[in-house]
């Protein structure tokens, strides 16, 4: 993989974009999904009175957000802070975050007519990204920044559903019984994924993760069928940027081959499946990602220290390792500890 044109040399040398790109690396990089947000004191101070959404159409608020755990933990990369839902909001859909709910659709997408309500995404719907990710290059030095966004099956389960499911009837039924209008809804979901994807990378991410939250729901058929041909397409748009490109579900053990096989630089591993039966599921060629169980972090520091190693000795024959958890950060977890896990895997993995 060549360095983008205008990418900065001290961040397309960093730790962790050489793991992403399976190349040696001074230590294993760390960094941990949902990093900034509700376990730091210092985010629920900043976003004390503004709603979630809201915050996310704030760029200096963005910025100081997205920086606060790689001040505070000394993590090898920044995720920007918004949310899978966020270009949705921004082309006119009418959705919130509730608190303790998640997304809420006030109209879902059931219908071919409802299809028309998805217009294409336009760098000046997010100008706020623009503006957020400019002032976080400008902090952010040598660490790289991943944009993300929501892969097109995880937003479509929301907008089908109304909000969040366990059981996803309602996409399900879609997706086997109107397999044309799943098709055409995936297809716009993953044009809007890709563009917001584009304008992150354009405004300076030095590489971009999609979250396939919800594909775990899926059996390994269908997901070929029915979903990866859209996740492609999304990987298809930003790869003439030459970004590393990573991919992350929930439960998708049985899925990571397919996962890797979407296009994908790094495969995302959730805690259920060790490092090294996960790279016998996927094949050569993929750098992974995780995957320590988040729950390990409330346990006594020996624990934490204990299990990190077990993953780490797990990565040991990989051509390329990213730490991180094998989900996000839960809120009520001690911030110190994963100060103290940062420390622990730079000094356990110094090569």
């Amino acid at each position: 993989m060549e360095r983008p044109s205008g990418q900065q040399p001290t961040t397309y040398d960093s730790a962790f974009m050489k793991a992403c790109r399976r190349e040696p690396v001074p230590h294993t990089p760390v960094w941990f999904m949902r990093q900034a947000g509700r376990s730091l004191p210092e985010y629920l101070k900043a976003r004390e009175g503004i709603p979630m959404l809201e915050s996310c159409t704030r760029p200096e608020l963005v910025a100081e957000i997205t920086l606060q755990p790689v001040r505070r933990h000394k993590v090898d990369a920044a995720i920007y802070y918004s949310d899978i839902v966020v270009p949705l909001k921004a082309i006119g859909l009418d959705l919130d975050i509730k608190p303790g709910v998640g997304p809420v659709v006030a109209d879902p997408v059931r219908t071919r007519a409802d299809l028309a309500r998805l217009r294409d995404l336009t760098p000046e719907d997010v100008s706020y990204v623009t503006e957020a990710i400019g002032l976080l290059t400008a902090e952010l030095g040598a660490t790289p920044l991943i944009g993300f966004a929501g892969a097109p099956f995880t937003l479509a389960s929301y907008l089908i559903e109304g909000g969040p499911s366990r059981t996803y009837e309602r996409t399900k039924a879609m997706m086997y019984g109107d397999p044309d209008l799943w098709s055409d809804l995936l297809d716009r979901l993953a044009a809007i994924t890709g563009a917001f994807l584009k304008v992150q990378i354009e405004a300076g991410a030095s590489a971009v993760q999609l979250f396939d939250s919800w594909a775990g729901a899926l059996a390994p058929k269908d997901y070929r069928t029915y979903v990866m041909p859209a996740s492609a397409k999304v990987f298809e748009t930003v790869a003439p940027y030459g970004v590393p490109r990573l991919h992350f579900g929930v439960g998708t053990g049985e899925l990571l081959g397919l996962m890797g096989e979407a296009g994908a630089d790094v495969v995302g591993v959730d805690w259920r499946v060790p490092l090294d039966e996960a790279v016998r599921r996927i094949g050569p060629g993929k750098a992974l990602q995780g995957n320590l169980d988040p729950t390990v972090l409330f346990a006594p520091t020996e624990v934490v220290e204990t299990k990190a190693r077990e993953v780490l000795d797990a990565a040991a024959g990989l051509e390329g390792h990213v730490f991180n958890l094998g989900h996000g950060v839960m809120p009520s977890t001690d911030p110190d500890s994963l100060t103290r896990l940062v420390d622990y895997v730079h000094t356990r993995s110094a090569r």
